[in-house]
Protein backbone atom coordinates (compact mmCIF):
# COMPACT_ATOMS: atom_id res chain seq x y z
CA UNK A 1 0.00 0.00 0.00
CA UNK A 2 0.92 3.69 -0.31
CA UNK A 3 -0.15 6.83 1.51
CA UNK A 4 -0.67 10.15 -0.25
CA UNK A 5 0.38 12.38 2.64
CA UNK A 6 -0.69 15.62 0.96
CA UNK A 7 -3.86 15.73 -1.13
CA UNK A 8 -6.59 18.33 -1.63
CA UNK A 9 -9.69 16.31 -2.42
CA UNK A 10 -11.40 18.84 -0.17
CA UNK A 11 -11.01 21.44 -2.97
CA UNK A 12 -13.80 22.27 -5.36
CA UNK A 13 -11.85 20.65 -8.21
CA UNK A 14 -13.14 17.30 -6.93
CA UNK A 15 -16.69 18.42 -6.22
CA UNK A 16 -18.19 16.38 -9.06
CA UNK A 17 -16.30 13.12 -8.57
CA UNK A 18 -14.82 13.22 -5.06
CA UNK A 19 -16.47 9.99 -3.93
CA UNK A 20 -15.41 8.16 -7.07
CA UNK A 21 -11.81 9.37 -6.63
CA UNK A 22 -11.69 8.29 -2.99
CA UNK A 23 -13.23 4.91 -3.81
CA UNK A 24 -10.72 4.24 -6.63
CA UNK A 25 -7.83 5.24 -4.39
CA UNK A 26 -8.86 2.96 -1.55
CA UNK A 27 -9.54 0.10 -3.97
CA UNK A 28 -5.95 0.52 -5.17
CA UNK A 29 -4.75 0.39 -1.56
CA UNK A 30 -3.84 4.07 -1.44
CA UNK A 31 -4.70 6.04 1.71
CA UNK A 32 -4.83 9.83 1.77
CA UNK A 33 -4.52 12.86 4.01
CA UNK A 34 -6.55 15.85 2.79
CA UNK A 35 -4.93 19.13 3.75
CA UNK A 36 -6.64 22.36 4.79
CA UNK A 37 -5.46 25.76 3.62
CA UNK A 38 -7.92 27.92 5.57
CA UNK A 39 -10.83 27.25 7.92
CA UNK A 40 -13.30 26.31 5.19
CA UNK A 41 -11.04 23.84 3.41
CA UNK A 42 -9.92 22.48 6.77
CA UNK A 43 -13.53 21.95 7.80
CA UNK A 44 -14.25 20.24 4.49
CA UNK A 45 -11.25 17.94 4.94
CA UNK A 46 -12.56 16.90 8.35
CA UNK A 47 -16.05 16.30 6.98
CA UNK A 48 -14.69 14.08 4.20
CA UNK A 49 -12.58 12.11 6.68
CA UNK A 50 -15.54 11.61 9.01
CA UNK A 51 -17.63 10.25 6.15
CA UNK A 52 -15.06 7.53 5.47
CA UNK A 53 -13.41 4.90 7.57
CA UNK A 54 -9.85 3.75 7.58
CA UNK A 55 -7.60 5.34 4.97
CA UNK A 56 -8.99 8.91 4.79
CA UNK A 57 -7.66 11.56 7.17
CA UNK A 58 -7.48 15.34 7.59
CA UNK A 59 -5.00 18.07 8.46
CA UNK A 60 -6.11 21.59 9.39
CA UNK A 61 -4.37 24.93 9.15
CA UNK A 62 -4.11 28.40 7.66
CA UNK A 63 -1.80 28.51 4.62
CA UNK A 64 0.31 31.70 4.45
CA UNK A 65 -1.19 32.57 1.05
CA UNK A 66 -4.65 32.65 2.68
CA UNK A 67 -3.56 35.12 5.34
CA UNK A 68 -4.86 38.59 4.53
CA UNK A 69 -2.04 40.86 5.66
CA UNK A 70 -3.58 43.86 3.91
CA UNK A 71 -0.20 44.52 2.33
CA UNK A 72 -0.38 42.70 -0.98
CA UNK A 73 -3.07 41.90 -3.49
CA UNK A 74 -2.92 38.37 -4.81
CA UNK A 75 -4.27 37.90 -8.29
CA UNK A 76 -6.28 34.69 -8.36
CA UNK A 77 -7.81 33.23 -11.48
CA UNK A 78 -11.58 32.76 -10.86
CA UNK A 79 -11.22 29.20 -12.15
CA UNK A 80 -8.63 28.28 -9.52
CA UNK A 81 -9.22 24.91 -7.88
CA UNK A 82 -10.08 26.37 -4.47
CA UNK A 83 -12.30 29.24 -5.60
CA UNK A 84 -15.36 28.17 -3.59
CA UNK A 85 -13.28 28.09 -0.41
CA UNK A 86 -11.23 31.15 -1.14
CA UNK A 87 -11.94 33.63 1.70
CA UNK A 88 -8.82 35.13 3.23
CA UNK A 89 -8.50 35.24 7.00
CA UNK A 90 -7.18 38.37 8.65
CA UNK A 91 -5.92 36.44 11.67
CA UNK A 92 -5.55 32.91 12.94
CA UNK A 93 -8.49 32.02 15.18
CA UNK A 94 -6.72 29.71 17.62
CA UNK A 95 -9.83 28.58 19.51
CA UNK A 96 -11.84 27.91 16.36
CA UNK A 97 -9.15 25.72 14.82
CA UNK A 98 -8.61 23.99 18.16
CA UNK A 99 -12.28 23.04 18.29
CA UNK A 100 -12.05 21.66 14.76
CA UNK A 101 -9.05 19.59 15.78
CA UNK A 102 -11.13 17.67 18.33
CA UNK A 103 -12.04 15.19 15.62
CA UNK A 104 -10.01 11.98 15.87
CA UNK A 105 -9.66 12.21 12.09
CA UNK A 106 -7.41 15.28 12.41
CA UNK A 107 -3.89 13.89 12.39
CA UNK A 108 -1.77 17.02 11.78
CA UNK A 109 -1.65 20.81 11.71
CA UNK A 110 -1.03 22.00 8.18
CA UNK A 111 -0.34 23.16 5.73
CA UNK A 112 1.27 26.08 7.46
CA UNK A 113 4.48 28.01 6.98
CA UNK A 114 5.92 30.93 5.04
CA UNK A 115 5.38 31.99 1.44
CA UNK A 116 7.11 35.06 0.00
CA UNK A 117 6.10 34.52 -3.63
CA UNK A 118 3.47 37.28 -3.55
CA UNK A 119 5.01 40.12 -1.57
CA UNK A 120 4.92 43.94 -1.35
CA UNK A 121 7.44 45.97 -3.31
CA UNK A 122 8.61 48.44 -0.67
CA UNK A 123 11.11 47.35 1.98
CA UNK A 124 9.00 48.56 4.91
CA UNK A 125 5.87 46.76 3.74
CA UNK A 126 7.84 43.67 2.84
CA UNK A 127 9.24 43.37 6.37
CA UNK A 128 5.81 43.89 7.93
CA UNK A 129 4.36 41.30 5.55
CA UNK A 130 6.97 38.74 6.58
CA UNK A 131 6.48 39.51 10.25
CA UNK A 132 2.72 38.90 10.03
CA UNK A 133 3.27 35.53 8.37
CA UNK A 134 5.79 34.57 11.06
CA UNK A 135 3.38 35.52 13.86
CA UNK A 136 0.60 33.37 12.40
CA UNK A 137 3.02 30.50 11.85
CA UNK A 138 4.11 30.62 15.49
CA UNK A 139 0.51 30.57 16.71
CA UNK A 140 -0.10 27.40 14.72
CA UNK A 141 3.12 25.81 15.94
CA UNK A 142 1.97 26.40 19.52
CA UNK A 143 -1.37 24.80 18.64
CA UNK A 144 0.47 21.76 17.28
CA UNK A 145 2.46 21.56 20.53
CA UNK A 146 -0.64 21.88 22.69
CA UNK A 147 -2.45 19.13 20.76
CA UNK A 148 0.69 17.00 20.33
CA UNK A 149 0.18 16.82 16.57
CA UNK A 150 2.81 16.77 13.81
CA UNK A 151 3.15 19.73 11.45
CA UNK A 152 2.89 19.83 7.66
CA UNK A 153 5.09 22.72 6.54
CA UNK A 154 4.67 24.79 3.37
CA UNK A 155 7.66 26.92 2.41
CA UNK A 156 8.25 28.91 -0.75
CA UNK A 157 11.09 31.40 -1.19
CA UNK A 158 11.46 31.55 2.60
CA UNK A 159 13.59 28.63 3.75
CA UNK A 160 16.20 30.67 5.59
CA UNK A 161 13.54 32.45 7.66
CA UNK A 162 11.74 29.18 8.39
CA UNK A 163 14.97 27.46 9.43
CA UNK A 164 15.81 30.38 11.71
CA UNK A 165 12.39 30.23 13.40
CA UNK A 166 12.48 26.48 13.85
CA UNK A 167 16.01 26.52 15.25
CA UNK A 168 15.12 29.27 17.73
CA UNK A 169 12.01 27.43 18.96
CA UNK A 170 13.25 23.87 18.56
CA UNK A 171 13.77 22.99 22.23
CA UNK A 172 10.62 24.82 23.37
CA UNK A 173 8.24 23.31 20.82
CA UNK A 174 9.79 19.87 20.35
CA UNK A 175 8.07 19.60 16.96
CA UNK A 176 7.83 16.70 14.56
CA UNK A 177 6.59 17.00 11.01
CA UNK A 178 7.27 17.06 7.29
CA UNK A 179 8.55 19.61 4.79
CA UNK A 180 5.81 19.30 2.17
CA UNK A 181 6.85 19.24 -1.50
CA UNK A 182 10.40 20.21 -0.63
CA UNK A 183 11.97 22.63 -3.10
CA UNK A 184 15.23 23.80 -1.62
CA UNK A 185 18.98 23.42 -1.67
CA UNK A 186 21.00 20.52 -0.34
CA UNK A 187 22.18 22.72 2.52
CA UNK A 188 18.62 23.62 3.50
CA UNK A 189 17.66 19.95 3.30
CA UNK A 190 20.38 19.09 5.80
CA UNK A 191 19.10 21.74 8.21
CA UNK A 192 15.64 20.18 8.25
CA UNK A 193 17.02 16.67 8.59
CA UNK A 194 19.15 17.78 11.56
CA UNK A 195 15.94 18.88 13.27
CA UNK A 196 14.44 15.46 12.64
CA UNK A 197 11.85 16.47 10.08
CA UNK A 198 10.66 14.22 7.28
CA UNK A 199 10.85 15.38 3.66
CA UNK A 200 7.86 15.19 1.32
CA UNK A 201 8.34 14.62 -2.41
CA UNK A 202 5.66 14.94 -5.09
CA UNK A 203 5.27 15.45 -8.84
CA UNK A 204 7.47 18.52 -8.82
CA UNK A 205 10.52 16.20 -8.76
CA UNK A 206 9.87 15.53 -12.46
CA UNK A 207 10.38 19.24 -13.27
CA UNK A 208 13.51 21.33 -13.85
CA UNK A 209 13.93 24.27 -11.49
CA UNK A 210 16.98 26.48 -11.61
CA UNK A 211 19.22 26.00 -8.60
CA UNK A 212 17.38 22.89 -7.37
CA UNK A 213 18.70 19.36 -7.81
CA UNK A 214 15.83 17.03 -6.93
CA UNK A 215 17.80 13.87 -7.60
CA UNK A 216 20.59 14.95 -5.26
CA UNK A 217 18.04 15.87 -2.56
CA UNK A 218 16.37 12.47 -2.88
CA UNK A 219 19.69 10.64 -2.72
CA UNK A 220 20.71 12.63 0.37
CA UNK A 221 17.43 12.06 2.21
CA UNK A 222 17.51 8.84 4.27
CA UNK A 223 14.77 6.43 3.24
CA UNK A 224 13.31 6.53 6.76
CA UNK A 225 12.75 10.29 6.39
CA UNK A 226 10.93 10.24 3.04
CA UNK A 227 7.19 10.76 2.59
CA UNK A 228 5.40 10.82 -0.76
CA UNK A 229 2.48 12.96 -1.84
CA UNK A 230 0.62 14.30 -4.85
CA UNK A 231 -0.51 17.81 -3.82
CA UNK A 232 -3.44 17.00 -6.10
CA UNK A 233 -5.10 18.52 -8.04
CA UNK A 234 -1.75 20.23 -8.70
CA UNK A 235 1.60 18.88 -9.97
CA UNK A 236 0.43 16.03 -12.19
CA UNK A 237 3.40 13.76 -13.03
CA UNK A 238 4.31 13.27 -16.70
CA UNK A 239 2.58 10.36 -18.45
CA UNK A 240 -0.08 10.14 -15.73
CA UNK A 241 -3.15 8.91 -17.66
CA UNK A 242 -5.46 11.53 -16.14
CA UNK A 243 -5.28 15.26 -16.80
CA UNK A 244 -6.04 16.21 -13.22
CA UNK A 245 -3.78 14.83 -10.51
CA UNK A 246 -5.19 12.53 -7.83
CA UNK A 247 -3.87 10.11 -5.16
CA UNK A 248 -3.30 7.33 -7.71
CA UNK A 249 -0.30 9.29 -9.01
CA UNK A 250 1.57 8.76 -5.76
CA UNK A 251 2.82 5.46 -7.20
CA UNK A 252 4.78 7.30 -9.92
CA UNK A 253 6.48 9.40 -7.26
CA UNK A 254 7.46 6.27 -5.32
CA UNK A 255 8.77 4.61 -8.49
CA UNK A 256 10.89 7.67 -9.32
CA UNK A 257 12.37 7.72 -5.82
CA UNK A 258 13.20 4.01 -6.03
CA UNK A 259 14.90 4.60 -9.39
CA UNK A 260 16.96 7.56 -8.13
CA UNK A 261 18.04 5.74 -4.97
CA UNK A 262 18.68 2.53 -6.94
CA UNK A 263 16.51 0.54 -4.53
CA UNK A 264 13.86 -2.12 -5.00
CA UNK A 265 10.44 -0.50 -5.44
CA UNK A 266 8.81 -2.85 -2.93
CA UNK A 267 11.39 -1.92 -0.29
CA UNK A 268 10.85 1.79 -0.95
CA UNK A 269 7.04 1.58 -0.89
CA UNK A 270 7.01 -0.42 2.34
CA UNK A 271 9.42 1.94 4.09
CA UNK A 272 7.76 5.20 3.09
CA UNK A 273 4.34 3.83 4.03
CA UNK A 274 5.62 2.95 7.50
CA UNK A 275 7.19 6.42 7.73
CA UNK A 276 3.78 8.03 7.18
CA UNK A 277 2.00 5.71 9.60
CA UNK A 278 4.56 6.45 12.29
CA UNK A 279 4.65 10.25 11.86
CA UNK A 280 0.87 10.69 11.70
CA UNK A 281 -0.06 7.81 14.04
CA UNK A 282 -2.21 6.15 11.37
CA UNK A 283 -3.86 2.83 12.11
Amino acid sequence: MLIDTHAHLNFVAFENNREETIKRSLENNIWMINIGTNFETSKKAVEIAREHGKGVYAAIGLHPINLDTGLVKIKIDPDEFEKDYYPFEKEFDYKRYKRLARSKKVIAIGEIGLDYYYRPKTTKKKELFKQKQKEVLLQQLYLAKELNLPVIFHCRMAHQDLIEILNSKFEILNLRGVMHGFVGTSEQLQEYLKMGFSIGFNGIIFKKIEGINFEENIRKTPLEKILIETDCPYLTPPNFPEERNNPLAVKQVAEKIAQIKNLDYQKVSENITENAKKLFSLK
